[in-house]
């Protein structure tokens, strides 16, 4: 199975770079399933109901989210009728919609995605790792799913690994969100899970995590806030891993970044190209 899974959209430069780039990359590299996270897609906060369908309409198969699910408050009602929309799985019990679900391929395969968030230098929240056991003991690899996909959203790589490492050979891929800064750590784990600290940002690399700069500099250099932060509005850049599987065990047998747009190197995985 060839999978990808996109980080952070961040305002309308990440919402731009989806909807014009992901339909030709789904079908001129055959790829079976999408995963992206779209919880700043709404001027950097958030995410609309509108957009969401903008984002699935471009290829997307699950727009995964975290600390900002509900920044926009009509997310509190979609939430409950999108069934490709995720929070954190590990919200509390009662928070609107959903954290994971089983959803089909374009060749056929039974994918799960799951959406957790981490604790540390977070918001207080349930567990990830025992939201994340229950989820694996309801789906497993090979038996009631092809592929199993995790969005960990969360700020500490020690987390992101542990997690990573926690759910190693029983999951296809676990990527890290949130921080917006794309890492050069992928790899396939000793399990056979794919992993990557963070995915970046789909936005405006030209830019403090994909918002304007002056308001974050004025932060920092004068301790002042003196205006809101807004998403930046310059050419959007693509960000997020490509993952081919092994279709006997869904387990990962290639990962690679994909990048494209101006300020960062551009670069397409060459399994890709077979």
């Amino acid at each position: 199975m060839r999978l990808l899974m996109l980080g952070d959209v961040v305002g309308r430069p990440g919402r731009t770079i989806v909807t014009e780039r992901l339909p030709g990359l789904v079908a001129d590299h055959r790829l079976d399933f999408v995963v992206l996270n779209g919880e700043n897609a709404a001027g950097g906060f958030g995410i609309t109901e509108d957009i969401f369908t903008a984002l699935i309409d471009a290829g997307a198969d699950v727009v995964t989210t975290g600390n900002h699910a509900f920044d926009q408050r009509e997310a509190l009602v979609f939430a409950e009728r999108q069934e490709r929309f995720l929070r954190p799985v590990n919200y509390p019990p009662g928070t609107p919609g959903r954290g994971s679900g089983v959803y089909t391929a374009r060749n056929g395969g039974r994918v799960v995605v799951i959406n957790a968030m981490g604790r540390l230098y977070m918001d207080a929240i349930d567990d990830p790792f025992a939201a994340i056991e229950r989820e694996l003991g309801a789906a497993r690899l090979g038996e009631q799913a092809d592929a199993i996909l995790v969005d960990f959203h969360a700020e500490a790589t020690s987390e992101k690994q542990s997690f990573a490492h926690f759910v190693d050979g029983r999951v296809t891929a676990v990527v890290g969100t949130h921080t917006h800064v794309p890492t050069a750590d992928h790899r396939v784990l000793p399990g056979g899970t794919a992993y990557l600290s963070d995915l970046g940002m789909c936005g405006d690399y030209d830019s403090i995590l994909g918002m304007d700069k002056e308001e974050p500099l004025t932060r920092f250099t004068r301790k002042l806030p003196s205006g809101r932060l807004t998403a930046a509005s310059g050419p959007g850049s693509l960000s997020g891993l490509a993952i081919d599987t092994d279709d006997d065990t869904g387990l990962a047998v290639a990962v690679a970044p994909l990048r494209l747009g101006p300020n960062l190197s551009e670069t397409i995985p060459a399994f890709w190209a077979a």
